[in-house]
């Protein structure tokens, strides 16, 4: 699944590209054509915002919200450019600009909503703090996490509702990164503990964005040995979703963590 940092590069790719301009919308696949996004055609793209895993394109009084889900993706090609990668009947939406266009393929979500009902909908008034936020505060979000203590920690931090564009990988890599073991529950960590997960995973994404993702110290490493102490990676179901959660166990063991 997409997670916060490629939502947010994918929002800055595409501001860059035809931010500003006026746009001409296609809708090559039925799915598409269904959310009634032609009405944004010869309308301006004023700017384009990343909350959390959401993606929302504004035009004026609409905007486009966008949602990749596991499977979902946008491209930024030069305008009339063979997409070489995926077939043009797939596109579920071509926002096209004086030089170059955007288009997304595929995805649970795309559909078109009034700018001023934002605030008040369901999916999206009830995300969290945006972990990729420049006024992110850890310490907030502490707080609202030990309003669970029973849930483990690496199921916790996947909550939407609690912080907002964390996903799989960087909830892995972010409990390495803090030394924490994902299957403590809340109520067991410190406030300094948590901070500690919250901020490595601010970290880690923020320098996603900016240089792309780096070699992962977990995910996806299961029974390779760890890169720093060399016990191997173990990998498990977690969460009422069983999102495979990798971890070090001797590096991230409770009894290490402090």
């Amino acid at each position: 699944m997409a997670e916060g940092d490629t939502i947010l590069r994918a929002a800055r790719r595409i501001e860059a590209a035809i931010g500003g301009e006026k746009i001409e919308v296609s809708t090559p696949s039925p799915r598409g054509r269904a959310t009634r996004v032609q009405q944004l055609d010869g309308g301006t793209l004023e700017r384009v915002d990343a909350r959390g895993k959401h993606l929302l394109l504004r035009f004026g009084d609409l905007t486009l919200h966008s949602h990749l889900g596991m499977s979902g993706s946008w491209h930024v090609y030069p305008r009339g450019a063979v997409w070489a990668s995926k077939p043009a009947g797939a596109a579920w939406v071509v926002l096209r600009g004086e030089k170059s266009e955007a288009v997304q393929f595929g995805g649970p979500t795309l559909r078109l909503l009034r700018t001023e009902a934002l605030r008040r909908d369901p999916a999206l008034s009830r995300l969290g703090p945006d972990i990729l936020a420049a006024d992110f505060e850890a310490e907030a979000v502490a707080r609202s996490l030990r309003a669970h203590p029973h849930r483990s920690l690496g199921d916790a931090l996947l909550d939407q509702t609690l912080v907002a564009g964390i996903g799989n990988i960087f909830k892995s890599e972010a409990c390495f990164a803090a030394r924490l073991d994902p299957w403590q529950t809340i109520g067991e960590l410190t406030d300094e503990q948590l901070g500690r997960v919250l901020d490595a995973a601010h970290d880690l994404m923020r320098d996603a964005v900016e240089h792309g993702r780096h070699a992962r110290a977990v995910y996806r490493r299961a029974g390779q040995p760890c890169l720093t102490c060399g016990t191997r990676i173990a990998s498990r179901g977690q969460g009422d979703a069983n999102r495979t959660t990798y971890w070090c166990p001797r590096c991230q063991s409770a009894s290490s963590a402090s």
